[in-house]
Formats: C-alpha cells, structure tokens, sequence
C-alpha cells in the first residue's frame, strides 16, 4: 500500500485490550480452559477488535462475523494455522494432516481428502454406520434396563471413533461393546494436551516429564500404531483387490487410491496424518455437538417434543435406519445447526497472517495471529432475534423445509468458510442424525443431568466440551 492509503489505518500498538503485566504480557490472565469465555467478555469490553501480549506473542482478536469470515476466506494464501500449533504438534510426533497443513502441500492434500468425503462415496459406506448405531442402541439398552446413568460424551465418542474406523477406514474398532481401554481413551489425551501446550508460557515438558507427559506419549504411540495399522490394512486390502482404486469401498481406499496418482505428490505419512485428523476430528467436535444438542434438547421440552415425533413418524422403531431417512429429518438437522450456534465446539479459531494485511481498519504485520470469536455475533440479539434461545425453526425456512434461514446460515460457522471449509460437514451431520434417530427412536429420555443441576459449564480444551453430562432412559412404550 501506498503511505496516503495507509494513513488513516491503525496498528497493532493502536488497539485497546486489556492492561498486562511486565513481560509476561497477559499470559497469567488467561484461563485456558475459559479463554473463550474470557475472550468473548474482552470483546463485550474492548470492541470488535483488540489486542492481547503473550510474552512476546502479539494476538489480535476479532469478533465481527463478517471479518472473520473474510479472514477465513483469504487462506491459504493470506493466513494459515499458526507456527505455535505446527511446532507443538509435530514435536509430539504427530504427522500433519489437512488440518495443519498449508500452501502447496494442503492444497495436495485438500483433493485427496475431498476424494474420500464425496457424498456419493459417504452414501456408499452407509451400512458400516447402521451397524454401528445398532451396537449404541444396544448399549443404551443396557443402561435403560439396569437404570444405570449413561455418561453421555463418553458413550458418543465411542460411537464416534466406531464409526469413523469403520465407515472411513473399513476397520471394525468395536468400542461401544468394550469395557476395556480403548482408542477413544488415548485419543482424548490429545487434543487437551496440545490446548495446553499452546498456551503455556513455560515448555517445561522439554526439560522434565511429568507423570501426565509419559502418559501423553504412551497414547500417542497406541495412536500411531492404530493409525499404521489402518494404513497397512488398507494397503492389503487393495494390493489383493484391485478393483478398489476405482471403486474404493472406504474414505482411506479413496484417500489412497488418490494418493497413489502419478501427480499426487502424497506419500503414506501425509495419508497417516489425515487418518489421524479423521480420528481426533470427527471423534471429538461430531461427539461433543451430540452432547451440547441432548442436553439442550432436554431443557427445551417442546423442541424435544418436535424432534421426537418427527423422528418416530419418519424412522418407525428404528430398527433398521435407512440413508434415505436421515435426508428427511429436517427438524433434527436444524437442531444441529442451532446446537452448533449457541454451543460451537470450535468458539474460536487461531490463524496467522502471512503477509502484511488489513482488517477493518487496522493494518497487521506478516506472523501476527489473530484469533477469530466464532460465536459472538451469532448469539447477539443486534444479529439475530432472541439469539441466546434455542430456536431451531429459524433454520427452517417457512414453506421450505431443510433450508437454513440466510441470517443464520451467515453469522453462524461451525464448518469454517472458504476454502477451508471442513471438508467432512457433511458426514458429520449424517452423524449426528443417526445418533439421534437411534436415541428418540427406541428410547424416551428420563433425565440429562450436570453435576450442579444447573447449565452444563464449557470446558475448552481446543474442543468446548459440556461439563460431566450423564443420560438416563426408558425403553420406549415401557410403563413409566
């Protein structure tokens, strides 16, 4: 830019924030566990865009939906996840996926993931998550005729990784009728870990491991070792049938078969990296949505109402789900997106710029990161009408049935923006029907309890999990 056009921008040193200390900046502020919440409230204090020091870090944060959206828009070429993230990440010896990736290599990577999460492909693989939804109902049923209380996110994850082995990678990993250690429990040792190592202001782990350290790289290895195994099975699988690099019969098939072209310049740890991304991704944000959406559900007792009867009249009994189904529940998809308003598993997204830019008017240097607040205006009444209740007919467009209303649709990004929009949006909310579908179905839900009996807290831990939700239910028909 030319130094007239700039005049009138501010900087960085320009913007208000909150008052830190002698050179840890703002760090002993932050609470990482509610940072969001902290950030959120700074945003109510400061305004749309202000600043924090950490160390010697400089972070801006940006509340305003339609400059986040497009920061969003302008990657790769104008942001990327930020080099704190890659460092952290690759230093615990995890492989970069599309998630971290950027530049060229994410761009590779973006068309071989893209190749697996095609919706026809999706709709293939359909009976590997009818069978999974049958082992959930089977455990629920368990617990309702015992009277046990279901600890809800842990019995979602479970469904979760079940359903990503075996609808992405052809794996049958049968969590949900294991009692023992499994996948899902050292998977949820990462994403906390990398949460709070990014934030820390000391590495203290690079100097002294800590009990919770070794346990940390004991998961990971299990991790990587399933993460291989899944690779390698494949691999076998299409060495032995070759029909699969044209009819692949998984999302990992696909992502090979992919990979393996000429031109790809893919190799099997950038395939490992996106298996391990399909496996912390859609176990924890799909798991976690599920959870937010029954609890909030719960609380709102005619939108239970609705969802049930929409479910019971479209799926019967649900004894046998069917992908056509799941396209006519419209009502539950719009309590999805409603659930990802008010609850984003994701309330905030770091990225760094990489070159000198504008936002708004404010001027930033190349390497700044800027954290984006992914929930504020979606749940301000100056957005939205009555936008801290849970509505979800305003997804629903009058005479229009399964078409998000545009005010909605456009302040509210679960799934990203641009470019790099999650590329499994789709799959996820089949996901999410499907446990819906099993749940209102075959059960009626006595209860969904926190541990004080009030709203359940958020707990960020890179993933905004609901605190301690426990689930009681009834056969359906059973005599109350």
């Amino acid at each position: 830019m030319k130094p007239s056009a700039t005049a009138a921008l501010r900087t960085f040193d320009d913007l208000p924030g909150p008052r830190g200390i002698a050179y840890f900046g703002n760090a002993l502020q932050i609470d990482a566990a509610r940072s969001h919440l902290q950030f959120e409230q700074w945003s109510r204090d400061y305004g749309a865009i202000y600043k924090l020091r950490l160390l010697k870090r400089k972070i801006v944060i940006l509340g305003d939906h339609e400059q986040v959206a497009a920061m969003l828009r302008d990657r790769p070429d104008g942001f990327r996840r930020t080099t704190r993230l890659e460092e952290i990440w690759t230093e615990m010896g995890l492989p970069i996926g599309v998630f971290g990736a950027g530049g060229e290599v994410w761009k590779r990577q973006r068309r071989m993931v893209m190749a697996g999460f095609d919706p026809v492909h999706v709709k293939a693989y359909f009976p590997a998550l009818q069978g999974v939804a049958s082992r959930l109902a089977n455990r629920w049923q368990i617990a309702a005729n015992s009277g046990q209380a279901i600890p809800l996110q842990s019995d979602l994850m479970r469904f979760t990784v079940d359903t990503i082995a075996g609808l992405a990678f052809g794996s049958e990993v049968n969590t949900l009728e294991s009692d023992e250690v499994v996948i899902q429990q050292h998977l949820d040792q990462i994403f906390p870990a990398l949460f709070k190592r990014i934030f820390a202001p000391v590495a203290t782990w690079r100097w002294i491991k800590s009990p919770a350290d070794r346990r940390l790289d004991a998961s990971i290895r299990e991790v990587m070792h399933a993460v291989d195994g899944f690779v390698r099975q494949a691999r076998t699988r299409m060495e032995s049938r070759p029909e699969l690099r044209s009819h692949p019969g998984n999302l990992l098939e696909a992502m090979i078969a992919a990979a393996d072209h000429p031109d790809s310049g893919i190799d099997d740890a950038q395939v490992a990296g996106n298996v391990l991304t399909m496996l912390l991704a859609g176990e924890d944000t799909t798991a976690n949505t599920l959870a937010w959406m029954i609890h909030l559900l719960w609380r709102n007792p005619d939108c239970l109402a609705m969802a049930t009867e929409e479910v019971r009249r479209v799926c019967g009994d649900g004894s046998v789900l069917t992908h056509e189904q799941m396209g006519q529940l419209y009502y539950v998809e719009a309590c999805a997106h409603e659930t990802m308003r008010l609850k984003p598993v994701a309330p905030q997204l770091p990225l760094q710029t990489l070159r000198e830019t504008v936002i708004g008017d404010v001027r930033l240097d190349e390497g700044i990161v800027v954290i984006g607040l992914m929930r504020r205006d979606s749940v301000s009444d100056s957005h939205l009408p009555n936008a801290s209740a849970f509505l979800p007919q305003r997804w629903l467009e009058q005479g229009d049935p399964g078409h998000a209303a545009h005010s909605a649709k456009r302040i509210s990004m679960p799934f990203g923006a641009g470019p790099r929009i999650c590329p499994g949006r789709y799959l996820a909310l089949l996901e999410m029907k499907m446990a819906m579908a099993t749940l209102l179905s075959r059960f009626d839900i006595q209860s969904v309890d926190t541990p004080d009996g009030l709203e359940a807290r958020e707990h960020l831990a890179f993933t905004m999990t609901p605190v301690g939700l426990t689930m009681r239910l009834r056969m359906r028909n059973q005599e109350r």
